[in-house]
């Protein structure tokens, strides 16, 4: 386990991707996230995503999802902005130009939220991981869309800016894909391996602890959770992870490098952190969600618990007015 001075100095990383807020920056320029999913029976985990992406601190949540999803997406909330192109009656061209349309304004896109099984909606998933890596933007895969990933694995193979959320059935199911052991003795080593053999995207694998690998190096967060595992928490998870991602997108084209100063970070140790940064704030909010509802905790009382475990652990930064 990572000693308290390893956990303080990751810390003090992942702090130096946030960027600050300051009168400088206009509006999107601290994240702008896309969330694809949500499909006719499943509209609460891209809610959910999209939700803790703004909590956490990212100017603006983009759901792209099927058109009765989004119906019902539309009225849990005026600050979501919901876009309701993934239509089976359309055409797979049509759905990429629009798709593509969207993905100009985006720093980075979580694909699988409520993304379901079905044959058209995994291909609109397919069509997302495409766009993005075209687009250069960085991804982070969860759920269904990690169904897609273990049927065709080429959608991310080589694409370092990705994080894959396997949980333990999921990640089980990649490394069987992949011909990895999931079972080995150090299960530390089968992660390392699964992100080896994509050749580029960092796991984060779920778990008692979650561990984070980009294939060299393995970031262990062992942050105390809560006890009940309400559905809904890995998407809390998942819009963290968008909202750090989309800070390294930042962070990397330099905008706010006038405040964010000291040892630049390296590129392909960005998913790495941002990894860490979703990992950490998502399992404090669990712990503080359970403090204070128990067993009734639900993955919408995690919500509001987001912007107090950012302040508690990377501190609010003051305003530069």
């Amino acid at each position: 386990m990572p000693s308290a001075a390893t956990r303080h100095k990751i810390l003090d990383e992942v702090r130096s991707i946030v960027p600050p807020l300051s009168e400088k920056m206009h509006k999107g320029q601290a994240g702008r996230v896309g969330v694809v999913g949500g499909s006719r029976d499943y509209t609460g985990a891209p809610f959910f995503a999209s939700m803790s992406c703004m909590r956490l601190g990212a100017d603006m949540s983009h759901t792209i999802c099927e058109p009765s999803a989004g119906n019902v997406i539309k009225t849990y909330s005026p600050d979501l902005i919901v876009h309701r192109i993934l239509d089976e009656n359309k055409s797979h061209d049509d759905i990429k130009k629009e798709m593509k349309g969207i993905f100009e304004r985006l720093h980075s896109v979580i694909v699988g939220p409520g993304l379901g099984r079905d044959k058209h909606m995994q291909s609109c998933g397919k069509i997302a991981m495409e766009l993005a890596r075209e687009s250069d933007i960085y991804i982070v895969v969860d759920a269904d869309g990690l169904w897609l990933v273990q049927n065709e694995p080429d959608v991310v193979k080589g694409y370092t800016k990705c994080i894959l959320t396997p949980n333990v059935v999921e990640f089980g199911r990649l490394c069987k894909r992949m011909g990895i052991d999931s079972k080995e003795a150090n299960s530390e080593n089968a992660a390392k391996q699964l992100a080896l053999a994509l050749q580029g995207p960092t796991i984060l694998e779920k778990g008692r602890v979650d561990r984070i690998t980009n294939g060299k190096e393995v970031l262990i967060c062992d942050e105390q959770g809560g006890l009940k595992r309400a559905g809904g928490q890995g998407d809390i998870l998942s819009g963290c992870l968008g909202t750090f991602l989309a800070w390294a997108s930042v962070y990397q084209a330099g905008v706010s490098a006038e405040e964010n100063v000291g040892a630049r970070i390296a590129d392909d140790r960005l998913p790495l952190l941002a990894g860490y940064g979703g990992s950490i704030t998502t399992r404090t909010c669990s712990r503080e969600g359970f403090r204070r509802k128990g067993r009734a905790m639900l993955a919408n009382d995690l919500l509001e618990e987001v912007g107090p475990a950012y302040a508690k652990l990377f501190g609010e930064p003051s305003a530069a007015l």
